[in-house]
């Protein structure tokens, strides 16, 4: 069974909070946070992206950006941005998007539990990205960046949560630029922490990362590498747990630089071998599974997967799989997707125009649309062991940076 715990939120007075709520920072680029943080001071990306408070050619990897985090941290904290709250807590944190909502338990989960396996992994992780938040977290002696997990929905901690929404009133509410709702409930009374801990700690006996393996490794090592300068705060990493039932999983596509010395009619002639290939005449989003989009040219293609090109296991079967095993490994020369830089992943939530606007700039020379991973596939993988390819899932909508920061040095 897995084992949480309140903690005492580095937060935002609730008129300040939707300034200073960012979305995370490994969905833009520096540019991108640069342009979303012009004109607001109190913008969290600061602090995640703060090479946007450095000159323009900065390597945002450089020791001088987590120094500037530190920095710009320490700043929000004196000028009473953000302030630490004086006991610990549970938080609640409900995401509504297009009408849809989800709710989850903000918490801190223990570090030993992933170690351990019991927060459970189904991707591997690059290791540069991994060093940029070890770096980050060891800098500023916080956990920024929430790691969102799954669990198989309990329906007492349902009802709890629930009721507890019902009866009192948020301490943020606010609708993000994008439209997506925000709302966030402290759970502060001593004996509903306790019944939330417990019920977590006798009926959930794994969870599942959904979004942040990067920030999850990066914790755990980051907790290893201060060795004995490790407070009991770095035990535990920043979570959001959400019941299963109430997840959306969206498409992650693909983009590819070269056709591998192909010319396009030499790769169109060799994907016939594995794929039917049809012309189409809109964008295309697969609606099967087994079947992708394909943008070159300016062109959109349909491919289906053949018969016999993929087996019946928990990751044979992934489209991400078939692409991988029939497409570009054999035919692009992309042997390992966590580490080859001829490929770059685009989450379903920037749609498919941003593939064809890759494409169409000369910085990509194709792009392919897949059908979402379901929650139950990434259950039977992590459960099984196995791991999926890098970047298989996208989930939405995405939990706000700022709104609740973990300090694992205080």
């Amino acid at each position: 069974m897995i084992t949480i715990q309140p903690f005492k939120a580095l937060r935002p007075e609730a008129q300040l909070a939707k300034q200073v709520a960012s979305r995370p920072y490994d969905v833009l680029n520096s540019k991108e946070a640069k342009l979303e943080a012009q004109g607001n001071h109190s913008s969290f990306l600061h602090i995640t992206k703060s090479e946007i408070d450095l000159p323009e050619n900065t390597d945002p990897y450089s020791p001088q950006v987590y120094d500037k985090a530190k920095e710009n941290l320490d700043a929000f904290i004196s000028r009473n941005i953000l302030f630490r709250e004086n006991k610990p807590c549970y938080y609640i944190y409900q995401l509504n998007m297009n009408g849809k909502t989800q709710t989850g338990l903000v918490c801190v989960s223990s570090v030993a539990d992933y170690e351990n396996g019991l927060v459970k992994k189904h991707e591997f992780t690059r290791p540069e990205k991994e060093q940029d938040r070890i770096n980050h977290i060891i800098t500023t002696g916080a956990q920024t960046g929430n790691v969102f997990l799954a669990y198989k929905n309990v329906n007492d901690i349902d009802e709890l949560i629930s009721t507890w929404k019902k009866d009192r009133n948020p301490v943020y509410d606010f609708c993000a630029d994008d439209e997506i709702q925000h709302t966030i409930w402290i759970v502060n009374d001593e004996a509903t922490i306790e019944k939330i801990t417990g019920l977590f700690n006798t009926k959930v006996p794994a969870s599942y990362i959904a979004d942040g393996h990067h920030r999850a490794a990066s914790a755990a090592k980051a907790k290893k590498a201060l060795g004995n300068k490790a407070g009991e705060n770095a035990e535990y990493f920043l979570t959001t747990l959400f019941p299963s039932n109430q997840l959306h999983i969206m498409d992650y596509n693909r983009v590819v630089k070269d056709l591998n010395a192909l010319s396009c009619k030499e790769f169109l002639l060799k994907l016939e071998d594995k794929f039917i290939v049809k012309k189409t005449d809109q964008a295309l989003s697969p609606q099967n599974l087994h079947e992708f989009g394909m943008y070159m040219e300016n062109q959109w293609y349909q491919l289906t997967a053949k018969e016999g090109t993929f087996t019946y296991d928990p990751i044979g079967i992934l489209d991400i799989s078939i692409l991988q095993n029939n497409l570009l490994e054999p035919l692009l020369g992309i042997q390992d997707q966590r580490t080859d830089k001829r490929i770059d992943f685009v989450g379903g939530i920037r749609g498919l125009q941003e593939l064809e606007k890759r494409v169409n700039s000369g910085e990509m020379a194709v792009a392919f649309s897949l059908h979402p991973v379901t929650i139950d596939q990434l259950f039977d993988i992590a459960d099984s062991g196995n791991v999926m390819p890098p970047k298989s899932t996208w989930f939405e909508p995405k939990l706000r940076d700022g709104l609740l920061t973990h300090l694992i040095t205080a």
